[in-house]
């Protein structure tokens, strides 16, 4: 589908009061900042993505729809009418959406015009669970996780494993085997370091990433079951759960950002990448920061 095609709907955002938990150092957050509810009413709201200028793509997965959130025009429009229930997220260094398909059990690829391509959908002769988060890497090697939610889903592959897409595409690589639940991912920016949480087991882990795209040295990285995750400039972690926690880079947590819904995942975006958007039950937010991502 066209960008000209789309439907753009004019939202106004409003500022939300709510509780903002600093622990130790410089704030990562702008002074006086609050959380701002950029839109709401929708189903549920996941996955962000952010764009090479700043704007976001999120989904609202009940209702199987991805949206395109302009952040110079503040408009929002559909990108993809019926997105297989997609919720993870990233856009790679083309400019296409990478996609977690739930209904379908793929990894998939939409340009900018809408057009749809399928990077991987079988392991071992079967197809993946419900892919559920991804971190694309400097290489291009994509990262995703593998876990069951839904009572409409189940089991397919031996377990709820994480994989890695090769760069060139070519192969599927069983990376990680030994989690409950795997649900966000997140990795950093020189490409060393992965961070993957169990959510059933409550854990955050980190690895050393292999030449290859394996993984090497688990190490319990922090104590805390969550959904999606985030990194800044400094290496600080961001996840969340009932609300965003934020770790530094030695898992020690500095602060705690309370949202007005429980919000699901998150991703720095706006043409400085200094504000955090948030998605969150039936709404969508923002909230300005002293720290970027990348």
């Amino acid at each position: 589908m066209s960008m000209k095609r789309f439907l753009f709907i004019f939202c106004c955002v409003a500022a939300v009061l709510t509780s903002l938990e600093s622990f130790a150092g410089d704030s990562i957050i702008a002074t006086n900042a609050q959380i701002e509810k950029v839109v709401d009413g929708f189903g549920f709201t996941e996955g962000p993505a952010v764009t090479a200028n700043g704007d976001i793509y999120f989904v609202d997965d009940p209702n199987s729809k991805i949206y395109f959130w302009s952040v110079a025009d503040r408009k929002l429009s559909v990108f993809v009418e019926q997105s297989a229930h997609a919720n993870g997220m990233y856009v790679n260094q083309n400019g296409d959406l990478v996609v977690c398909e739930g209904e379908t059990g793929s990894v998939v690829s939409y340009d900018k015009s809408g057009k749809r391509t399928v990077l991987a959908s079988v392991f071992d002769g079967k197809r993946f669970n419900k892919p559920n988060d991804l971190w694309i890497d400097p290489k291009g090697g994509i990262y995703f996780t593998d876990p069951v939610y839904g009572k409409d889903y189940k089991v397919i592959q031996d377990g709820e494993h994480v994989y890695y897409i090769l760069p060139d595409k070519s192969n599927v690589l069983k990376v990680v085997a030994d989690m409950v639940k795997p649900n966000g991912i997140i990795g950093t920016p020189d490409g060393k370091l992965l961070y993957i949480t169990d959510q059933v087991a409550g854990k955050v882990w980190r690895y050393n990433i292999q030449p290859d795209g394996t993984l090497s040295d688990k190490t319990l990285f922090a104590n805390i079951g969550v959904d999606g995750m985030t990194i800044d400039n400094r290496g600080n972690v961001y996840v969340t759960a009932d609300q965003i926690y934020v770790f530094d880079t030695n898992g020690k947590e500095i602060q705690r950002i309370k949202v007005p819904e429980v919000p699901a995942n998150i991703c720095f975006g706006g043409k400085d990448r200094k504000t955090l958007y948030i998605t969150a039950g039936k709404g969508f937010y923002r909230l300005a920061m002293n720290v970027h991502g990348y």
